[in-house]
């Protein structure tokens, strides 16, 4: 039982002292006044987005210190309100009409490839309808890439939920990383696989976009925002993650069942396969639950992995403007996220992965 608790403990605090370095070293987006003399193309995919397409939209056109911004939005064979609402802006904005689906692709990175088809501005930028632009978000993340000379951001936005089991599951995005991943040695592109990049909003500068072939090159992909990242940074472009929780946020479910569906399409896939995905798992089960059982089964000194778990989770809260609740409860987040990876190998066995209406097997 002693080398059980004394590797719990290296495991656990290795854990928290990448995050402590994360914490302070985490490239930040804080709002600023300035002004980008570069084209900029916000693009945005949308597909059955009455919901969101009106409030991202004004967002975008909300956004100060742009001094040449075009707005691109493609409607996606929407069956619902999105076109009227699309149409309402006018010429405020430029609406793309999707084409049909072709072989070989997944829906998203097919309406990415033509947003961005349709724009020769020096900047893309790439927003999904759920997220929520301050006025200075795109202006201050593209500040900051030419400051630090990137070629793409990945500006992570706060990711907000309205239910208990959001609340428990999403925070674990932002978390995930921040605690496993030094992210200014990932900066340095000698380990592409260790770039973070989330789709939610995403900018590169077309001359890289260009020189990978853009999504054509993810085009199956159903983590297409991560693969595209990496394989800039296997080409030699430089960028990386950056925590815009002050400029941007995300609700990326409105209901329960949203959020099943979201997550299991793409966990299947998350860790690279089931060899990587029961390694995950094992690890979880390791730092998250087993501390708490040696604990209730009178093992005092459990409480060393479970403090220092508990202090990852609240430094990711603390930095990602999440909500705390995993701070103590991530026994029981971790376990609803492996419920889902397990549903989401199950859909997949079966054939009924989806999103949006389509298969995404």
């Amino acid at each position: 039982m002693h080398s059980l608790l004394t590797t719990l403990t290296i495991l656990s605090c290795g854990g928290l002292l990448i995050s402590l370095s994360n914490y302070f070293l985490v490239r930040v987006i804080a709002p600023q006044d300035t002004l980008i003399s570069r084209s900029i193309a916000i693009l945005i995919p949308m597909r059955n987005e009455e919901k969101n397409a009106h409030e991202v939209i004004e967002s975008c056109i909300s956004s100060a210190g742009l001094a040449d911004l075009r707005i691109r939005v493609l409607d996606d064979a929407s069956a619902d309100k999105t076109p009227l609402i699309l149409k309402s802006f006018g010429a405020r904005i430029e609406t793309i009409i999707g084409h049909p689906l072709e072989n070989g692709w997944l829906g998203k990175p097919f309406a990415c490839s033509q947003l961005a088809a349709a724009s020769k501005e020096e900047y893309l930028v790439f927003i999904d309808a759920d997220v929520r632009l301050s006025p200075q978000a795109i202006s201050s993340s593209i500040s900051a890439m030419e400051k630090l000379g990137w070629d793409f951001l990945s500006p992570y936005p706060a990711e907000e939920g309205n239910s208990l089991l959001m609340k428990l599951v999403q925070p674990l995005l932002q978390w995930s990383w921040l605690t496993s991943v030094p992210l200014r040695f990932a900066e340095s592109g000698r380990r592409a696989s260790m770039i973070i990049a989330n789709g939610q909003f995403f900018i590169v500068k077309r001359s890289a976009y260009e020189a990978i072939n853009g999504h054509s090159a993810v085009r199956n992909e159903i983590l297409e925002d991560l693969s595209i990242a990496r394989l800039l940074a296997k080409s030699g472009y430089k960028g990386g993650v950056a925590d815009a929780s002050a400029v941007a946020r995300c609700r990326m479910y409105e209901s329960n069942n949203e959020l099943i569906t979201g997550y299991t399409k793409s966990l299947w896939k998350a860790f690279g396969g089931p060899i990587g995905t029961l390694l995950t798992v094992s690890l979880l089960l390791a730092t998250q639950i087993l501390p708490i059982i040696l604990i209730v089964a009178g093992y005092p000194l459990a409480i060393i992995p479970f403090a220092a778990v508990a202090l990852t989770h609240l430094l990711a809260a603390r930095r990602t403007r999440s909500p705390l609740t995993n701070t103590i409860a991530h026994p029981i987040a971790v376990l609803a996220l492996i419920a889902l990876i397990a549903e989401s190998y199950r859909r997949r066995s079966l054939g009924t992965l989806e999103w949006r209406g389509r298969r995404v097997n």
